[in-house]
C-alpha cells in the first residue's frame, strides 16, 4: 500500500507516492533488531540513499544501524514498531526531502565536504539553499555524500552521468574541454524592434501593493516551515500568542475557523482546548461555555484526545477559582456535556482516575467528589435509555393499525393481549 510522500497532503490523487515501511523484528534479548524490509523502495520513492533515513531513525532512536547494500538488509537495533518508524520518516521527509519553497520532493542535494556544507535544489520550484547542519545526520551525509548513479535503471543511470558530466564542464570543474562552445546552446537571435517595449518597474500603488503581498507572502511561507520544525513547547506557546492576541484586539468572537487553522498549522490541535480554556474560562465558565461553544466544538467533535485536554483546562480554572467553581463542578461538567463538548465515555475515564497531571492530587479528588452527582446521573441516565429501548419494542408489539370507515385516516390503537380463558369445570356426570 502507498502513502502520499508529504503525509500532510490528504489528496489522495497525490501525484509522488512512496511504499508504506515494513519493519520486521528479529532475535531476542539483547541480539534484538528491527529490520526495514523495503527500505531499497522508500528511499527510491524519495530520491535518496537507502542508508540515509535508516540512519536518521538510529540518530532519533539513540540506537546502531546497520547497512548491508549487497542484500538489501537495513537495520535498526531494538525492537521498532513500523507506524512509530513511518511517523519518524515524516520528520526526514520534512527535514532532508521536501522543498522549504514549494513543499514538493523533486529535490537534490548537493554535498561540499571540504565546505562543509550540504546543499538543496529544487526542480520543481527552483529553489536553491542550504541545508541546516545541526542535525547528527548531516554528519553522515558529509562523510557520505549520494552516489549520482544510485538507484533507477541502467539508461537513467547513464542519462545522469551526461547531465552531471554537462554540468561539470559548464562549472569549469571539467576537464580543458570545459570551455568548449559545444556545450553551450546559442542564444536564438529575435529579429524585432523592442524600443516600443517598457522594461520599466510598474510605480503605480496597487503594482507597489501587489509587490509587497508577494513579499510577505514569500516570508510566511517560510515561517511556516520553521515553526513546525520548532519543539512542541515553543509552537504550544505560539498558539497561546495567538489566540491572546486575538482576545486583546477583541476578534475573539469570530476568530474560531482562524484559531482551528493555526492549531492545525502548528499541529497542536489536540492540545487547543487546554490553551482556550485557559485564556476564555473564569469564575464565569457557564456564560462563557455558551458563548464560547462553537470555538471548543472545532476542537472537541469526535476528538477525545481534545476532550481530556478541555477536562484539564476545567481543573486548572478552578484551581484558579476555586471559592466560586467548587460546588458547582457538576453544574458546569453537565453545561459542557449538553453542549457536546464531552462524551459519556470521556466523562466515565476521568472519573475512574484521580490524575495529578494539572493540579494537586487533593484537589483533584475533591473535583471527583463534587462530579460524583453528575456522573451518577449520566450512568443512571445510560441505563435508563437502554431499558426504554426494550419496553418500546415490547409496546410495538401491542400496536394493531385499525381502520374506521367514518375517518379518513389510519388510527393506532393499542391492543391488550387476550387473557386465556378459564377453564370449564368438569361436568359430573352422576350429578346429572
Amino acid at each position: 500500500m502507498s502513502v502520499n510522500v508529504n503525509r500532510s497532503v490528504l489528496d489522495q490523487f497525490y501525484r509522488y507516492k512512496m511504499p508504506r515501511l515494513i519493519a520486521k523484528v528479529e532475535g531476542k534479548g539483547n541480539g534484538i533488531k528491527t529490520v526495514i524490509v523495503n527500505m531499497v523502495d522508500v528511499a527510491k520513492a524519495l530520491n535518496r540513499p537507502p542508508t540515509y533515513p535508516t540512519k536518521f531513525f538510529g540518530c532519533e532512536l539513540g540506537a546502531q544501524t546497520q547497512f548491508d547494500s549487497k542484500n538489501d538488509r537495513y537495520i535498526v537495533n531494538g525492537s521498532h514498531e513500523a507506524n512509530k518508524l513511518q511517523d519518524m520518516l515524516d520528520g526526514f521527509v520534512r527535514k532532508f526531502v521536501l522543498c522549504p519553497e514549494c513543499d514538493n520532493p523533486e529535490t537534490e542535494l548537493h554535498v561540499n565536504p571540504k565546505k562543509q556544507t550540504i546543499g538543496n535544489s529544487c526542480k520543481a520550484c527552483g529553489y536553491r539553499g542550504m541545508l541546516d547542519t545541526r542535525h547528527k545526520l548531516c554528519t553522515f551525509i558529509l562523510k557520505n555524500p549520494p552516489d549520482p548513479t544510485e538507484g533507477g535503471s541502467a539508461p537513467v543511470k547513464k542519462e545522469k552521468e551526461k547531465k552531471n558530466r554537462k554540468k561539470d564542464k559548464e562549472n569549469g570543474s571539467g576537464s580543458g574541454e570545459g570551455g568548449s562552445s559545444e556545450n553551450f546552446d546559442a542564444p536564438q537571435v529575435v529579429d524585432r524592434d523592442d524600443d516600443d517595449e517598457d522594461w520599466a518597474e510598474e510605480t503605480t500603488e496597487e503594482a507597489q501593493r501587489r509587490r509587497m503581498e508577494e513579499i510577505s507572502n514569500h516570508a510566511k511561507n517560510l515561517t511556516l516551515s520553521e515553526d513546525l520544525e520548532k519543539p512542541l513547547e515553543e509552537r504550544v506557546n505560539l498558539f497561546y500568542n495567538f489566540v491572546k492576541h486575538k482576545k486583546e484586539t477583541g476578534t475573539i468572537d469570530a476568530a474560531d475557523k482562524d484559531i482551528l487553522v493555526e492549531a492545525e498549522r502548528l499541529d497542536v490541535k489536540a492540545m487547543g482546548p487546554l490553551i482556550l480554556s485557559e485564556l476564555l474560562f473564569n469564575e464565569n465558565i457557564r456564560d462563557q461555555i455558551k458563548k464560547y461553544k462553537r470555538h471548543f466544538l472545532r476542537f472537541c467533535h469526535n476528538n477525545k484526545k481534545a476532550q481530556k485536554y478541555l477536562l484539564g483546562g476545567f481543573e486548572c480554572v478552578v484551581k484558579l477559582h476555586q471559592v466560586q467553581l467548587l460546588a458547582r463542578v457538576p453544574i458546569i461538567l453537565k453545561e459542557m456535556y449538553d453542549s457536546d463538548l464531552l462524551e459519556e465515555d470521556v466523562i466515565f475515564a476521568w472519573a475512574e482516575k484521580v490524575s495529578k497531571k494539572y493540579v494537586s492530587k487533593e484537589l483533584a479528588k475533591e473535583i471527583q467528589a463534587k462530579a460524583a452527582p453528575f456522573v451518577k446521573w449520566l450512568k443512571e441516565a445510560e441505563e435508563e435509555s437502554g431499558g426504554s429501548e426494550e419496553e418500546e419494542v415490547e409496546d410495538d408489539e401491542n400496536v394493531e393499525v385499525v381502520y374506521s370507515s367514518s375517518a379518513r385516516e389510519l388510527k393506532v390503537e393499542t391492543v391488550k393481549p387476550d387473557k386465556p380463558e378459564k377453564e370449564e369445570d368438569d361436568i359430573d356426570i352422576d350429578a346429572i
